[in-house]
């Protein structure tokens, strides 16, 4: 049974941790270059195949006792708040242009993309987190590869608009505080539990 609830909270951690991360500005980068529906097919591929890997990871760590497992995805989460406070602005991936603008190409470009550059990313590493700490990972998969697709579907087709609306640092600070209050959350529930 999938649960509403985690399934969003999960969608709205994910979403907007990944909305200022480089993949994307890849994303925007190669929708303008290519056809959008090829570049989300790949894309959406290898972010569902990262969340498969870091739902499986969160699942292993729900064998700890609950107490380490809250204590360590507490510690997790303010590690992933203070790297995004204290990250710089980075650039655009560079995204090498594939011969022709075949499906295959094309999707296969962004398939490759997204696996390296995302492979140990922050938010592979959250969703691993959110998986140890509801043990739901269905609710969870469901809710970041939606978020994840969401992120590359806005960065495909709209990134630049929502990037000269709203401030990507703001998106960064957001992201930053919902990880610093699941992660005090967590440590608290670790040490009163």
């Amino acid at each position: 049974m999938i649960s509403l609830t985690v399934t969003a909270v999960v969608f709205g951690v994910v979403f907007l941790a990944e909305l200022p991360d480089k993949t994307a500005l890849a994303g925007l980068v190669l929708g303008t270059r290519y056809r959008a529906s090829y570049v989300f097919a790949g894309v959406a591929a290898a972010f569902a195949l990262h969340v498969a890997l870091a739902v499986a990871a969160g699942s292993v760590l729900t064998l700890l006792p609950q107490q380490i497992v809250q204590a360590l995805t507490g510690v997790l989460f303010l590690g992933g708040a203070a790297v995004l406070l204290l990250k710089k602005g980075e650039d655009e991936e560079e995204v090498r242009k594939p011969e022709n603008q075949s499906f295959w190409k094309v999707s296969g470009a962004g398939f490759m993309l997204i696996l390296v550059a995302e492979f140990g990313d922050l938010t592979q590493i959250m969703t691993a987190n959110l998986a140890a700490r509801y043990d739901d990972p269905l609710s969870v998969g469901l809710g970041a590869v939606l978020a994840l697709w969401a992120v590359a579907g806005l960065g495909i087709v709209g990134g630049k608009a929502l990037m000269k609306k709203v401030p990507l640092r703001l998106i960064t600070q957001i992201a930053a505080l919902v990880m610093l209050g699941l992660g005090i959350w967590s440590l608290w529930e670790a040490v009163t539990g």
